[in-house]
């Protein structure tokens, strides 16, 4: 994980942020709120992956 992570996130953060506001003005709260779920489970989705990753490499290190 490193910066270039950071930014993914906080590039999902504010495009989900962006699309909740523009569905929330027009009255479509629902979607709203299926917009910035969407984007939550994105982000951990790949917290998983980088956190599997981590495994992987410390699995290697060890040798295990």
């Amino acid at each position: 994980m490193g910066v270039d992570f950071i930014f993914k996130i906080a590039g999902i953060g504010i495009i989900v942020a962006v699309l909740n506001m523009l569905l929330s003005r027009s009255g479509r709260e629902e979607q709203a709120m299926m917009t910035t779920l969407a984007g939550l489970i994105v982000v951990l989705l790949m917290l998983v992956r980088e956190i599997g990753n981590l495994f992987e490499t410390i699995k290697s290190v060890f040798r295990l």
